[in-house]
């Protein structure tokens, strides 16, 4: 199988399990954008929030480091990607939803709202992409 369909599949099944997993033995929904808004401001339950979000951070760390060809991108795209992420966790937060919460857990639950609000996700960030790679293109 070709290591280009392997690797997101595998992503993916990573991103499910600790769904689960925090939903089930913690009784917690995986909302990255809510997750990291608690840790910075010192919600309560403050630790297993940060945890979280160094877990996740360091399994990016590994992956590069284990996984040929999982972090190839250059500098400048590896910026625009972590910028891409803070502004839409910054986004979702102000519009009280977050795409891991709704896209992984709230699909999972067969949730009507999440449904909805992830095709939203998905089609607003389809449009971003277009628009984006038409810009670029025309001042390239």
């Amino acid at each position: 199988m070709d290591m280009t369909l392997i690797l997101p599949l595998g992503g993916g099944a990573l991103i499910g399990a600790a769904a689960a997993a925090l939903l089930v033995l913690g009784g917690r929904v995986a909302g990255i954008s809510g997750i990291l808004a608690g840790a910075i401001s010192g919600a309560r339950e403050r630790t297993w929030r940060i945890a979280f979000v160094v877990g996740l951070v360091l399994a990016g760390f590994i992956a590069a480091r284990v996984i040929p060809g999982a972090a190839n991108a250059p500098p400048r795209t590896f910026f625009l990607v972590l910028v891409a992420g803070l502004l839409v966790g910054v986004g979702t937060r102000i519009g009280g939803g977050c795409t891991s919460g709704h896209g992984v857990c709230g699909i999972g639950r067969l949730s009507k709202r999440s449904l909805v609000a992830t095709l939203v996700f998905m089609a607003t960030g389809a449009l971003t992409a277009f628009g984006a790679r038409v810009v670029i293109e025309a001042i390239s």
